[in-house]
């Protein structure tokens, strides 16, 4: 058989098999794995499961890679701006960054020693605490948070794509619109956002375990442009601006306040990592390693704002305008030497727009579909989903050209994930201190199912936690409203109230009138599952050779990249 004739034997097969799936669901179906701790009645995949030992790559080095994939990225470049904006200094923008950093470090730390213990996905973690069905509404929460990031990083990712082509061919800036202008975008900017979805797409469909090279790649790159911008801008406008002269233009109780608010705006922007980090954790080889993280993410954040600074004041003595977007910045370079330097800042931001969509929104997102929906949906399908709408379907040149109390809003949602973070981690840490029943996570009517589901206890403690903040949640979306006073200031300090408001009221209610069910005197191991698959491959008969469990998993991977070879999904 020629090449050809292969091909178009390979397309044939493709196209019986699409043809198959439109027309019958069951055709969806996913081979139901036969490593489920699962009852027979309950479906599953690969994806939920427990981590196999061959999965379990992550070390210390991948989890700094992995925030710096995450941290580094546009709107951590942009945040300082909008402190400084509202009358605040540089210094207390920096330290308002940093702080909300360690503040939202606690619970990160926390929920991330959940993934490294027990190696399994958020949304069957969340079982203990929240109940088998109830877990659903916490995942659902954080999954529409995902979706809208998502969506708001991969159109913030095509201006850097912009920066890159036009520094080649210079009048891809001159494409004719032909959209109309209540769409809010233009025939260019569709076209470089339709590119970079199509660059991005590949990538988001890698496995997670996979995933260190890139980012440790992203972090050298994009760390290598922060500090040329920063350096160059400097050295170019020979001095250092006016933003290290500004004073504070709010002064006595008000300053303190609105300090307290800035923190809660930086914490609020990683509140579902927070959340969700045990996607993230189940991959380390270790459980000491992910302890790091509290100290990276601070790292990080400070010195991408710091860098920022230094730019953008170095761009108000250049240019007489102070300009926090990187990719406008860098529009404006148009001198051959410049617009290398436009390709390369460019290309920088395109790989941190990926990097962070890849760690913060798509496997988040992608984790949530394959617990909802397990029998049609494994991470590669829900990677594909959450790239289909959050690139298309939620239309992202409407969010980004939206009023701002859209964004506000979003940024808002921190006060639904802050009680889910809290009752993760106090369920983990303080009530069933640290013995979980992994195989009765995966049970619906095991002992994690409380009442049909339900632990009442997380419900209370959720309203609890999040009815205070809706007042000055509605107010800062529509500030018409005119609410003042102290229910304003619960609202200031929104995700510290929230988050350990939760661990105090879930904590009390739990030993007050503890599940006696939920609670055992030692951790049982999902890993029994492949020491009985390891017992099982022991051949001691005609001089067989004898499978450890990594060596198990590993043949796991092949059957599963077998199937994947006759399947596009």
């Amino acid at each position: 058989m020629t090449m050809r004739q292969r091909f178009n034997q390979r397309l044939a097969d493709f196209g019986a098999e699409a043809k198959a799936k439109t027309t019958s669901r069951s055709a969806w179906i996913l081979p139901k794995q036969t490593s489920s701790h699962a009852p027979e009645d309950t479906w599953t995949n690969k994806d939920n499961d427990v981590t196999p030992p061959s999965r379990r790559t992550w070390t210390s080095l991948t989890i700094l890679g992995f925030w710096f994939s995450d941290a580094l990225n546009m709107q951590g470049w942009e945040s300082p701006s909008s402190i400084i904006a509202i009358g605040l200094t540089w210094r207390e923008a920096i330290l308002c960054n940093c702080l909300g950093m360690i503040i939202v470090a606690i619970p990160l730390v926390f929920n991330g020693a959940i993934g490294a213990a027990l190696h399994v996905p958020y949304p069957v973690a969340a079982r203990s605490g929240f109940g088998f069905h109830f877990a659903k509404f916490a995942v659902i929460v954080r999954m529409v948070t995902a979706l809208f990031w998502h969506s708001i990083q991969t159109y913030s990712g095509s201006f850097a794509l912009t920066n890159c082509i036009s520094a080649i061919w210079p009048s891809y800036l001159n494409i004719p619109n032909h959209i109309p202008a209540n769409i809010g975008v233009t025939s260019q900017q569709l076209a470089s956002h339709t590119l970079f979805w199509i660059i991005q797409l590949p990538v988001l469909l890698i496995p997670p375990h996979k995933l260190r090279w890139f980012f440790l790649f992203k972090a050298v790159v994009v760390m290598a442009s922060c500090i040329g911008v920063a350096a160059g801008m400097s050295t170019y406008a020979g001095s250092r601006g006016d933003i290290w002269k500004q004073e504070s233009k709010i002064h006595g109780s008000a300053k303190a306040w609105t300090i307290l608010s800035c923190m809660m705006s930086s914490a609020g922007g990683w509140a579902t990592m927070a959340t969700n980090i045990p996607d993230f954790t189940r991959y380390m080889r270790g459980g000491k390693g992910q302890y790091w993280q509290a100290l990276f993410l601070p790292v990080i954040s400070t010195f991408l704002g710091v860098m920022s600074i230094i730019a953008t004041s170095s761009a108000g003595v250049i240019y007489g305008e102070y300009i926090w977007d990187p990719t406008s910045l860098a529009a404006k370079w148009n001198t051959p030497a410049g617009r290398a330097a436009k390709f390369f800042v460019g290309f920088s931001w395109v790989v941190g727009q990926i990097g962070t969509n890849l760690s913060a929104n798509v496997v988040t997102a992608a984790n949530d579909l394959t617990s909802l929906f397990p029998k049609y949906i494994n991470i590669r399908r829900g990677a594909f989903i959450v790239a289909v709408i959050g690139g298309w379907v939620m239309q992202p040149w409407k969010i980004e050209n939206s009023a701002s109390q859209l964004l506000t809003f979003m940024s808002g949602l921190a006060v639904f994930l802050a009680p889910v973070a809290a009752i993760l981690a106090s369920d983990f840490w303080i009530v069933k201190r640290k013995h979980i029943d992994v195989p009765a996570l995966y049970n619906p009517h095991g002992r994690y199912r409380y009442w049909y589901g339900i632990n009442w206890r997380a419900v209370v403690t959720f309203v609890i936690s999040l009815t205070p903040n809706l007042p000055g949640l509605a107010n800062s979306v529509t500030p018409s409203l005119g609410l003042s006073g102290g229910i304003v200031h619960v609202w200031d300090i929104n995700y510290l109230y929230g988050f350990w408001v939760a661990v105090f009221v879930y904590s009390s209610l739990s030993l007050l009138f503890p599940e006696k069910d939920t609670l055992i005197p030692e951790a049982i191991s999902g890993d029994d599952i492949w020491k009985e698959e390891e017992e099982d491959a022991i051949q001691t008969l005609d001089g067989q050779y004898t499978e450890s469990a990594d060596a198990l998993s590993e043949k796991h991977e092949e059957n599963e990249k077998t199937s994947e070879k006759t399947s596009v999904f």
